[in-house]
C-alpha cells in the first residue's frame, strides 16, 4: 500500500514538474531547471536537428570486456555484456540526449535520458568514478554511508546531502522513491533472492548495471569509469583521465618485468575450513605477474576463485617468500597467529613477509582497496613492486598495502 502510494505521488510530482517546464518556457523567465528534473536545460538540446551528432566526444572501451558502447546521432546503446559469472543475460540501455526523441523499437525501462541530473550508488566501487569525473554533486544516495572512503563523497555524507537507502535484502525502496534520482547504479550476481536490480524496475526507477568486478585485469576494471561517465556525457573526461592511467600503469609494469628474481607469491586465508585461490587468469593474478612475482597458483587458468584445503595450500606455499592480501581484520602478526597457529608453518610468516591490502580502513571499517584501489590500479602495482623489488621504487610509500609486523 505504501509503495502504491509512493508510485502516485511520483507521477503527481512528474506532472507538476512538467507544468513547471512549460511555464518557464513560455515566460522564458528561466534557463535552468529545477533540482529534481532530469537535466539542466542548458545541457539538452535546444532544437532537435536529425543530422546533428550530439555526441561528438566519444569513449573507445580496449581493456574491459564486459560493456561495450555503440553511438548513434541523438542515444548511444550500451550493452553490459558478463554481468555476473555464468550470466544468460546482457543488460542494454539506451541514452537519449536530453531534448531529443527516443528510437523506437526500445522498451521503455532501458530508455534512460542523459545526462543524468542525479544518482544513487549501490556500490562504493562506483564512487571513485562520480570523484574523477567532477559530478559527486550529483550523488544523492548510497547504500551504506559507513563504507565510504571517497573523500568528496565523504564531506558530502558529513554535510547530510546523502540518504542512506540500504542494499540487497535492506534496500529500502521507499526511499528510493522519495529521493527519485535519475539512475540507481548497482550491480548482479545473478541470485534472485538478494539481487536488488529487479525491485528497483518494479518501482518504476531507471537501474543500471555495473559489473566491473566481473573484468579479469587491473585495467579492464579501471575502465569501468568509462561505463558511469556514458550517464553524465563526460567521455571526453573519462578517456583523458584512463588514458593517463594506462600510461602510468605500463610504465611502471615496465619496470618490473626485466627483473632476474621473481619470488614466490601466493594470497588469501582460511575461511571456515576453505582456503580460496584466485585462479591464474584473475585480476590479482595479473597484479602479481606485472609487479614482477611469480604467483604460485598462476598455473591454474581460472579467473575465479579456486576453493582449496589448508593442507593443500601449505604443501604448495610453505616455502613461498610472500603472503599478500589476508584477513582484513589482521593488523599484525599476532592477530595471524591467533587466528591459526598453523600459520606459522608457512616461511612467508617465519620471515616476516606478510603483507595485507588494509592499510587504508576507515574508523567504521570500509577499505579502500576495494574503493579507491579498483580506480587508481597503477598505485597498486607501485605498492607490489615496492613489496617483491623495493630497488625499483625505492621513493614509494605503501598506499594500500601495509607490513604485518
Amino acid at each position: 500500500m505504501r509503495i502504491r502510494i509512493f508510485r502516485q505521488a511520483k507521477l503527481f510530482a512528474f506532472f507538476c514538474q512538467f507544468l513547471l517546464v512549460a511555464v518557464l518556457a513560455i515566460a522564458c523567465h528561466s534557463t535552468t531547471t529545477p533540482h529534481t528534473l532530469s537535466t539542466d536545460i542548458k545541457e539538452c538540446a535546444q532544437a532537435y536537428n536529425p543530422n546533428t551528432d550530439y555526441f561528438p566526444e566519444k569513449v573507445t572501451v580496449n581493456y574491459a570486456t564486459g560493456f561495450e558502447v555503440e553511438y548513434y546521432k541523438n542515444y548511444k546503446v550500451v550493452t553490459v555484456k558478463n554481468p555476473w559469472r555464468d550470466a544468460q543475460v546482457n543488460f542494454q540501455y539506451i541514452l537519449v540526449q536530453c531534448g531529443t526523441p527516443p528510437p523506437t523499437g526500445f522498451n521503455q525501462n532501458q530508455v534512460i535520458t542523459v545526462p543524468i541530473n542525479t544518482v544513487v550508488s549501490l556500490s562504493t566501487t562506483h564512487l571513485p568514478h562520480l570523484a574523477k569525473l567532477g559530478v559527486v554533486d550529483k550523488l544523492i544516495g548510497v547504500s551504506d554511508s559507513k563504507q565510504v572512503n571517497t573523500p568528496e563523497v565523504v564531506e558530502k555524507i558529513k554535510e547530510g546531502k546523502i540518504t542512506k537507502v540500504g542494499n540487497n535484502a535492506s534496500l529500502n525502496v521507499e526511499q528510493l522513491l522519495e529521493l527519485n534520482p535519475n539512475l540507481v547504479m548497482t550491480y548482479g550476481t545473478g541470485d534472485k533472492q538478494t539481487d536488488n536490480y529487479p525491485k528497483i524496475q518494479e518501482a518504476g526507477l531507471k537501474v543500471a548495471i555495473n559489473a566491473e568486478y566481473m573484468e579479469n585485469s587491473p585495467l579492464g576494471r579501471s575502465e569501468w569509469l568509462k561505463f558511469t561517465a556514458l550517464f553524465f556525457n563526460q567521455e571526453k573526461v573519462a578517456q583523458k583521465i584512463f588514458d593517463e592511467t594506462v600510461k602510468k600503469y605500463q610504465a611502471i609494469a615496465a619496470k618490473a618485468q626485466s627483473v632476474k628474481n621473481r619470488p614466490t607469491v601466493f594470497v588469501g586465508f582460511n575461511f571456515k575450513g576453505i582456503w580460496y585461490m584466485p585462479g591464474g587468469n584473475s585480476y590479482v593474478a595479473k597484479f602479481l605477474a606485472d609487479a614482477g612475482s611469480d604467483y604460485l597458483w598462476n598455473n591454474k587458468k581460472s579467473s575465479g576463485s579456486l576453493p582449496l584445503s589448508f593442507e593443500t595450500i601449505l604443501e604448495r606455499a610453505a616455502n613461498a617468500d610472500y603472503w599478500l592480501n589476508s584477513s582484513q581484520s589482521w593488523k599484525n602478526l599476532k592477530d595471524l597467529r591467533d587466528q591459526d597457529n598453523r600459520y606459522t608453518d608457512f616461511q612467508a610468516v617465519q620471515k616476516g613477509n606478510v603483507y595485507n591490502n588494509n592499510a587504508r580502513i576507515n574508523e567504521t571499517g570500509g577499505n579502500d582497496y576495494w574503493e579507491g584501489g579498483i580506480s587508481n590500479p597503477d598505485v597498486v602495482l607501485s605498492d607490489l613492486i615496492r613489496i617483491f623489488h623495493p630497488e625499483i621504487l625505492p621513493n614509494h610509500q605503501l598506499v594500500y598495502y601495509q607490513k604485518l609486523s
